[in-house]
């Protein structure tokens, strides 16, 4: 079954910079560790979500600490903090 990992965010700002690197620099980084699938998704004015899905739970679990400091990088980089995180493998889907 698959492995998800699902970030939740909040931000100070929201700009369409920020959208473009999320976009352009930290999807790909995230797939070039195994994700299938990266979907940022806003959810108010200054949040946000990341789900990643991978194919496995090994796949999902062995891209954890690469995720971990991508993370880190990401707050440094763009105003913004994670409040929390949540990972596990599908037990039903459709």
């Amino acid at each position: 079954m698959s492995y998800y990992s699902v970030s939740h965010w909040d931000t100070t700002d929201w700009t369409d910079e920020m959208e473009a690197i999320a976009r352009d620099k930290y999807v790909p980084m995230i797939k070039g560790l195994g994700a299938e699938s990266v979907d940022m998704v806003r959810t108010g004015d200054v949040s946000f979500l990341v789900v990643s899905k991978y194919p496995d739970a090994a796949a999902g679990e062995a891209a954890q600490a690469r995720i971990d400091e991508i993370r880190s990088q990401a707050t440094q980089e763009l105003p913004m903090k994670m409040s929390s995180v949540h990972r596990g493998s599908t037990f039903a889907s459709g």
